[in-house]
C-alpha cells in the first residue's frame, strides 16, 4: 500500500528500510524522500515505521554479537 503518494513509498519500502537499519523518521525520510513534500503522510509512515522497528526488534536480538 501507498503511503507517501508524492514519492511512491509504500509500506514495503518502510519495512524495508527498518529492516536496513533504519530507525529514525529522518533517517527514513533521507532514505526514501518519504513525507518531504506535502506532509500529508507524516503520521502513517511514522506509524509503519514504528511497527516495522518493533518487529525487527526481537529478530535482532537472537543475531551474535562480534567478538
Amino acid at each position: 500500500m501507498y503511503i507517501c503518494m508524492c514519492n511512491a513509498v509504500t509500506d514495503h519500502a518502510i519495512r524495508r528500510a527498518a529492516a536496513d537499519g533504519v530507525e529514525s523518521f529522518a533517517e527514513l525520510q533521507a532514505r526514501t524522500g518519504c513525507s518531504d513534500c506535502c506532509g500529508a503522510c507524516e503520521s502513517e509512515a511514522r506509524r509503519c515505521l514504528r511497527e516495522a522497528v518493533s518487529e525487527m526488534r526481537p529478530v535482532l536480538s537472537f543475531l551474535p554479537t562480534p567478538a
